[in-house]
């Protein structure tokens, strides 16, 4: 069965995409607040036995927050992405929160960013990794992510990410991929599940649909966790550990409360009626949900 890692896209930034954000983050969020609140999560997450954490550039400041919670917690497996880089400057109201580039200088640029706070990434991924993305046709590029000497992976998004899996494969230089998955949007799955046969770690992100899931639940998903006792997050999540092409499971709490209610995923078992949307549909709504 899969495990649960924390991921910090909420938890490095005042503001992101996740519904239901409003009352797990500080009434502030200043630097000082949220570095609290991030470090709050990552206490809360060892405490439940959780040894892995996935960062990101582009994720505000969730490399430093990061960085600063790490002594002490040597048994932690910290993995980090690439790609877009963060530049809202901490405005919650900003027009464009983070911008993406695969190109050499951006991998070189953020690389040495990432090493100089986290000595010990166990895996350097590419965010948001599609299938006509330069990295594909750029050899200089692949040669400097294979020559860090760290295992590489790639993360994706949109609804072609099946693609950019098939694609990405063929390259031979990764050792995990990191996609969205969940009740709502399947599409991936079978692509996700050649990359596990062909030996890859598959990660899942998103998966209760950046907060959908939990907000506004599918009337089996909501029927199915009020007989468990539990939240529909621990519903949507427990459909996701159990599929066996799954190797990590990302929670994306924003609070100790929130990372709790995920963790019960663990000890359920759920029966669940097909709920996907059609890709296009699922990330239509995606693209229309507002920074908070």
């Amino acid at each position: 069965m899969a495990h649960l890692a924390l991921g910090l896209a909420s938890l490095g930034r005042p503001a992101y995409i996740n519904l239901g954000r409003e009352g797990a983050l500080p009434a502030v969020r200043d630097v000082e607040s949220m570095r609290a609140q991030c470090h709050l999560v990552l206490d809360t997450a060892y405490e439940l036995g959780i040894r892995w954490v996935d960062a990101a550039r582009s994720y505000g400041l969730s490399e430093d927050f990061l960085s600063s919670w790490l002594p002490g917690h040597d048994d932690v497996t910290v993995s980090s992405k690439w790609g877009y880089a963060y530049t809202a400057d901490w405005r919650p109201d900003a027009e464009v929160h983070e911008v993406k580039e695969h190109s050499l200088a951006r991998f070189t640029q953020q690389w040495q960013e990432t090493s100089a706070l986290l000595p010990r990434v166990a895996l350097y991924q590419v965010h948001s990794l599609t299938a006509d993305s330069p990295l594909f046709s750029d050899r200089a590029l692949q040669d400097a992510m294979v020559e860090i000497g760290v295992p590489l992976g790639f993360s994706t998004s949109g609804p072609r990410q099946a693609d950019a899996i098939r694609k990405a494969l063929e390259l031979g230089i990764f050792r995990s991929v990191q996609s969205t998955w969940n009740v709502l949007e399947t599409s991936a799955g079978e692509a996700l599940r050649e990359a596990h046969d062909a030996g890859l770690r598959v990660i899942i992100k998103e998966g209760v649909a950046n907060g959908r899931l939990v907000v506004q639940p599918p009337q089996a998903v909501a029927a199915q966790a009020e007989a468990l006792g539990v939240g529909p997050d621990a519903v949507a999540l427990a459909a996701i550990v159990r599929q066996p092409w799954v190797d990590v499971v990302l929670s994306g709490a924003a609070s100790p409360e929130q990372l709790k209610s995920n963790v019960d995923a663990m000890r359920i078992d759920v029966d669940l009626p097909d709920l996907a949307e059609p890709a296009e549909q699922y990330w239509q709504t995606r693209a229309g949900l507002s920074w908070n």
